[in-house]
């Protein structure tokens, strides 16, 4: 398809790029769709290299993964010693980030405020943002440079403008799954969904794992009219989670440390067991916002 390994290599150097302001720098990368067929035959290092996303956040720094799936971009950014701006950075071809695009926002961090034009928003640990298209500077900031906040980024692309919107676990749909005996006691809090607020396409929310429980997502299923972004955090340093994707008769594990994502594909299963409890963000986009539509497939049928 690119014309060899070589051509591969050098396309793949060639979309890592960056954007330097000051003291701050905006890195982004694209990542392009793979065919389940093709999938199916990567080694590890190619598996990690097209759907992990390692680093997601830098001190000073806003990373960025623009995914060919859907057109979604993952990322963080993490304000420590000065303020940072959301570049509208080169794929974009557009003056503002937000031109053609709506953004949810986590902060997995310290408290932090999000400027978004004349309006500002402050977000404590595990609260949400919603952001709806439209020109205007989006800009992040620490209250605290010993606690620094960590700002989770999910965007898809709008064909309209809402209202930006803070979200609390307060204000969340909340759903109860699983159970310990079957290890994935687990608490769904949708936050930016259709029962909260309007969005074009975007969806977000967090589920949090009760001690002692380890598996999320179970029985396994896809949503062919959705893809989906996993980050996971809360996991201790001396801990890991092991993320399944791929089709069901052909599943595919990347092991994973707190505070990294991952993409999933619409013909991809997406769950994990891990080593301790932990809690994740789910963020979806694509042709529906019907959380329901997923397709579902018995535990035994995984291979």
């Amino acid at each position: 398809m690119f014309g060899g390994v070589k051509s591969f290599l050098y396309l793949c150097k060639q979309n890592r790029k960056s954007l330097k302001r000051k003291n701050m720098k905006t890195n982004y990368e694209i990542r392009y769709a793979a065919h389940p067929e093709d999938a199916k035959h990567y080694d590890t290092q190619r598996l990690r290299r097209d759907f992990l996303i390692e680093k997601v956040f830098g001190e000073d720094e806003v990373n960025l993964v623009y995914s060919m799936y859907d057109r979604m971009i993952v990322g963080g950014a993490m304000p420590v010693k000065e303020a940072l701006k959301l570049e509208a950075i080169d794929p974009l071809k557009a003056p503002y980030f937000t031109t053609r695009r709506e953004i949810g926002i986590f902060n997995v961090g310290g408290a932090g405020t999000v400027r978004v034009g004349d309006e500002t928003f402050e977000l404590d640990y595990k609260e949400a943002l919603y952001i709806g298209r439209g020109d205007r500077d989006v800009v992040f900031e620490s209250k605290d440079a010993q606690k620094p906040a960590k700002f989770y980024i999910n965007s898809t692309t709008a064909h309209k403008e809402y209202p930006c919107k803070k979200v609390t676990k307060a204000d969340a749909d909340i759903l109860a799954l699983g159970s310990l005996e079957d290890s994935n006691d687990r608490v769904i809090n949708r936050m930016i969904v259709q029962k909260t607020l309007d969005s074009c396409q975007l969806q977000m929310g967090m589920t949090e794992l009760k001690p002692g429980s380890v598996w999320n997502t179970m029985p396994a299923h896809i949503h062919s009219r959705r893809m989906e972004a996993y980050f996971y955090f809360e996991v201790p340093e001396d801990q890991a989670v092991c993320h399944f994707m791929g089709e069901i008769e052909e599943t595919r594990h990347i092991w994973m440390k707190g505070d990294q994502a991952v993409l999933s594909p619409e013909w991809s299963i997406h769950s994990a067991a891990a080593t301790h409890n932990y809690t994740f963000i789910w963020g979806m986009g694509g042709e529906n916002q019907d959380y329901g539509d997923q397709d579902f497939y018995k535990i035994t049928d995984l291979k």
